[in-house]
């Protein structure tokens, strides 16, 4: 199994994504709960509005935040909801050629813990299968573009008798095209279909970043497993499954 020095380089959340090269996504899940404060793209303000306390899962994951905040990226196409603690970085600048949407999602420590790019151009070769565990997963409709609808997924790749993917985390969170199916599936591709082409938000999973307690001293994927019980992921998953089209 691989270590946690091994599969957490620290390496930009955005990058990281970009890396991912074959497919797959999970299976049904729970859903996600209404946003209190609404916060501009255009200006940056955020103005609050009543919110009810989110209760724990019934997986029995500590409860979420209850201070949330509306974004919605600059292009004015997607919108999700977020913990008012933490911030999304949406500089124009690093932006590529032909446009799209970019944020960067931090927590209060400055953390990056999610990225959603648009337009972003996707290609995959699958050369080599792993067995792999989908962790949680969820259906997302409100981002079906004609066809089937993407999902949530946090899954991971390898296991004790099989390494996973040696060049990529083998555990990460984010929006997925479809189901992997059979006894084992290619590295992780968290990518889905959204006008002019495609879209990602998520990250793998990194204990520099993900902090997970009283994890430190177990191998790499068991600390992932060990990240879906905790508050901060219960937020960061709220969060992803939310997203959906602008009004």
């Amino acid at each position: 199994m691989r270590s946690p020095a091994a599969s957490a380089a620290v390496i930009p959340t955005a990058i990281l994504m970009a890396l991912m090269l074959a497919g797959c996504g999970p299976q049904p899940g729970p859903t996600a709960s209404p946003s209190p404060t609404v916060t501009s793209a255009a200006t940056g303000t955020t103005t609050a509005v009543p919110t009810a306390t989110v209760s724990p899962s019934a997986t029995g994951a500590a409860p979420a935040s209850a201070a949330w905040s509306n974004y919605t990226t600059a292009d004015g196409q997607l919108t999700f909801e977020h913990p008012a603690a933490w911030s999304v970085r949406d500089p124009a600048g690093e932006l590529p050629e032909g446009g799209g949407a970019f944020a960067e999602v931090t927590n209060q420590a400055g953390k990056p813990l999610a990225t959603l790019r648009t337009n972003m151009a996707t290609g995959s070769t699958c050369l080599e299968r792993f067995p792999y565990e989908v962790l949680e997963s969820e259906e997302l409709p409100l981002l079906a573009q004609g066809g089937p609808a993407p999902w949530f997924v946090f899954e991971t790749r390898g296991n004790d008798a099989a390494p996973g993917p040696a060049n990529t985390p083998a555990a990460a969170y984010g929006i997925a095209w479809a189901a992997p199916t059979g006894d084992s599936a290619c590295a992780i591709f968290h990518f889905f279909t959204w006008p002019p082409t495609a879209a990602m938000f998520g990250a793998f999973y990194n204990p520099e970043n993900n902090v997970t307690p009283g994890a430190e001293s177990l191998p790499y994927l068991e600390q992932a497993k060990k990240y879906a019980a905790t508050p901060e992921y219960q937020d960061i998953k709220r969060m992803i499954t939310s997203l959906r089209p602008a009004d």
